[in-house]
């Protein structure tokens, strides 16, 4: 059964960086381009930065220059660097696995939280 798993949330102080990880699991995964969304309390959803099966990337305007996503294909893994953290970047952050060769699909990790609090 495909899987992906998120770790690295936690409490962290304004100004202070953090590193998130998702490890995929019976996907192919270099077919798949990854994503990291997030989600506060009361609010949707929303894109936060995404990677391509060629490493293309693409930010959110409010983590542009703070945020770096990167992938490792051969550890299954996709990152997220979070640098400069402020307190509206707490949220449920979630990977997000999509492949657009052969069948279509979509998987979601079950989320990790960060808190960017004093």
């Amino acid at each position: 059964q495909a899987q992906l798993v998120e770790s690295g949330g936690g409490l962290v102080q304004p100004g202070g960086s953090l590193r998130l990880s998702c490890l995929a699991s019976e996907i192919a995964f270099s077919l798949y381009n990854l994503g990291w969304y997030r989600q506060a309390p009361g609010k949707q959803r929303e894109l936060v930065a995404t990677i391509t099966r060629d490493d293309t990337t693409n930010y959110a305007d409010s983590v542009k220059g703070r945020f770096t996503i990167s992938r490792d294909n051969a550890r299954n893994s996709v990152y997220l660097q979070m640098n400069s953290l402020k307190s509206e970047d707490t949220a449920v952050y979630y990977c997000n696995a999509n492949k657009r060769i052969g069948i279509t699909r979509d998987y979601w990790g079950q989320g990790t939280q960060v808190t960017v609090s004093s």
